[in-house]
């Protein structure tokens, strides 16, 4: 909401003095409307708003479905980065002790832990399927990481695409998952990090969240052999 300063605003001629007369300069003639024509874009901050709204709804749906042990709180700003370009960065509470699925190592687990970790992400991938069925709509729970931006650029071009099919239906489980932190101690509870919704059409988003629908199925029985003491396939080599 607005930010109300306190005190009595002091007027422009001084704390004691009058207040300075105004010239009041005549109206803008208004807008001439052309038939067929587009409305003019929004402009950055208006549109960075909207996209922070957004977010912050599609953030608090997902911590509604998942529910707050398997979700932190999120807080959008909006500011502009070294190029002056307006951005939306998130704000999160740090996670102490966590890493991220992508390089956990399950064999040092005791079977107890697996076990339950096992049960958690069951759980999550119920949660998502409901989710999907109700809003159309499913958290990214697996993630890619990039170095940099022109990494990101580089990864994303069309030269890639052989490469991104590979790893979205491959290499990418949920057991490798960069999305999803394991918080280390007594809860040892996973923890979702990324809440970004799927910003494409809405042919794209109902063809990705099919595919990734489907290979639930494979995570199911990636859990079921790690709970069994299985060796998982993939992440950080020591």
């Amino acid at each position: 909401g607005p930010v109300r300063a306190r005190g009595r605003a002091r007027p422009p001629g001084g704390a004691r003095g009058r207040a300075a007369p105004r010239r009041l300069s005549p109206p803008p003639p208004p807008p001439r409307r052309c038939s067929g024509a587009r409305a003019p874009p929004p402009p950055p901050a208006g549109a960075a708003l909207a996209r922070a709204r957004a977010m912050r709804a599609h953030t608090a749906e997902l911590i509604a479905w998942l529910g707050p042990r398997h979700t932190i709180p999120s807080q959008y700003v909006i500011g502009r980065d070294s190029a002056g370009q307006v951005q939306v960065p998130v704000i999160q509470p740090y996670v102490r002790h966590a890493r991220p699925l992508h390089d956990v190592d399950f064999n040092t687990l005791a079977p107890a832990a697996r076990r339950d970790l096992a049960a958690q992400l069951r759980w999550i991938v119920r949660r998502s399927r409901a989710m999907y069925r109700a809003t159309g709509q499913m958290p990214d729970l697996y993630g890619r990481t990039s170095a940099s931006a022109t990494e990101r650029r580089h990864l994303n071009g069309p030269r890639q695409l052989p490469r991104r099919l590979w790893s979205f239906l491959v290499q990418r489980s949920l057991l490798r998952a960069h999305n999803l932190l394991l918080e280390n101690g007594p809860a040892c509870r996973i923890v979702l990090v990324d809440y970004d919704p799927v910003r494409r059409s809405r042919l794209y988003r109902r063809a990705y969240f099919t595919a990734r629908r489907l290979l639930f199925w494979r995570d199911l029985a990636l859990l079921a052999w790690m709970e069994r003491g299985g060796r998982v396939p993939g992440g950080r080599r020591p």
